[in-house]
């Protein structure tokens, strides 16, 4: 087994944008959430606040190159960046772009295409969330737009490739109801400019637990926690999330609260807190499933996403460092046990709205990225998988 990829999500949401103007009110970036959080309860670690007051612009490529310069430093393989493509019209790209313009900044990364709706979900509170920007997947000259627009980046020679095919992640694939002929279409033209092709990776916990749709172009999974455990220890039990979504409250609404508010938020009345612990146990007890899709192993540092749903949001309870590292200690001895891959997907970089963050903070300063290097150090590649 090779060296294990720790490999976080990267959130863009770090700079302006016209349309988060308009939606949100002038400067919006994730830092407005972030710096207006409250705590909603005695010992509630809210508002977070990174080291050194460090609100960072994604504007300035500077700040692109201390994030991975310091992420290089602890250990980390590189970025699973988030890319918004709504049919030519982009959001959020100038980090990756800027990435692409300065070859000199010494990190690896891929796309994932979030290619979910964006909704107000976050402000409705007595409706179901309004659509603010939507897709049309059926456009296939957007398909070849689209292939064309990620061309460059896949030739980088920081684009994480398997095989010489670079990783292409979509986030909800099952969303696209023309899904294989778009792949087959990108494989051919990826071929036709002397790749071999494209590995393409799913990433949503939904996508992992809906059967329904093909997967038979698809490399790998990803088994996005903290939702994917959830999703998985939920059926298990037989509880049917969604037929019985008004049945189950806590568990449920947290589930559904993972990357976008699905859930009416007039139904949603309190914070519900989970267990960090027990959620960890569940995440180290899983084994990839053998449905013909190899799956990725994925880490969670801490999840809280009350900045941004405030009392409808979601809460581990228990999370710090010093765990951290003894479960992903564990995790990666997992992954070298029993899956078929070298990677490991984190939640996440600097999803700091959503708690979940490896960038240094006022309380625990740089203890989640020490705790990356030292479980790695811990496991070498020559070292025994007992």
């Amino acid at each position: 087994m090779k060296d294990i990829k720790v490999i976080p999500v990267y959130l863009p949401q770090f700079h302006t944008i016209p349309e988060n103007d308009e939606w949100w009110g002038k400067g919006f970036t994730e830092w407005v959430n972030v710096k207006s959080a409250q705590p909603l309860f005695e010992g509630h670690n809210q508002p977070r606040i990174p080291l050194n007051h460090n609100y960072y612009d994604l504007n300035d490529v500077e700040t692109l190159k201390w994030q991975c310069k310091l992420a290089k430093e602890y250990g980390i393989y590189g970025f699973c960046m988030y890319h918004y493509w709504f049919n030519g019209h982009m959001l959020l790209e100038k980090p990756m772009e800027m990435l692409l313009a300065h070859p000199e900044i010494d990190i690896n990364y891929c796309i994932s295409w979030a290619n979910h709706d964006w909704t107000d979900g976050w402000k409705a509170s007595n409706c179901a969330p309004k659509v603010l920007i939507a897709h049309n997947f059926d456009d296939e000259q957007d398909w070849i737009n689209h292939f064309n627009y990620m061309l460059p980046f896949f030739k980088d020679t920081r684009y994480m490739r398997e095989n010489n095919k670079p990783i292409m992640v979509i986030y909800i694939p099952n969303l696209i109801r023309k899904l294989n002929r778009m792949l087959d279409l990108w494989t051919q033209m990826a071929r036709e400019v002397g790749l071999e092709g494209l590995t393409y990776i799913y990433q949503s916990a939904s996508s992992s637990f809906d059967m329904s749709w093909n997967r038979s172009r698809f490399n790998y999974g990803v088994e996005m926690n903290p939702g994917y455990v959830n999703m998985y220890f939920n059926k298990k039990r037989n509880m049917g999330i969604f037929p019985k979504l008004m049945k189950y409250s806590r568990e449920i609404k947290h589930i559904l609260h993972i990357r976008r508010s699905l859930l009416p938020q007039r139904y949603v009345k309190e914070v519900s807190k989970i267990d960090y612990d027990e959620t960890w146990n569940n995440i180290l007890s899983l084994r990839p499933i053998k449905n013909g899709i190899k799956m990725i192993p994925c880490a969670f540092t801490d999840w809280d996403n009350t900045p941004r749903h405030k009392e409808r949001g979601c809460i581990y309870q228990g999370a710090s460092p010093e765990k951290f590292r003894k479960y992903f200690n564990q995790l990666v001895k997992n992954t070298k046990k029993y899956y078929q891959t070298d990677m490991i997907f984190v939640f996440a970089w600097n999803e700091w709205a959503e708690g979940g963050y490896l960038e240094p903070d006022e309380k625990y300063g740089y203890g989640f990225l020490k705790a990356i290097k030292e479980s790695l150090n811990n496991c070498p590649q020559n070292q025994s998988n007992e």
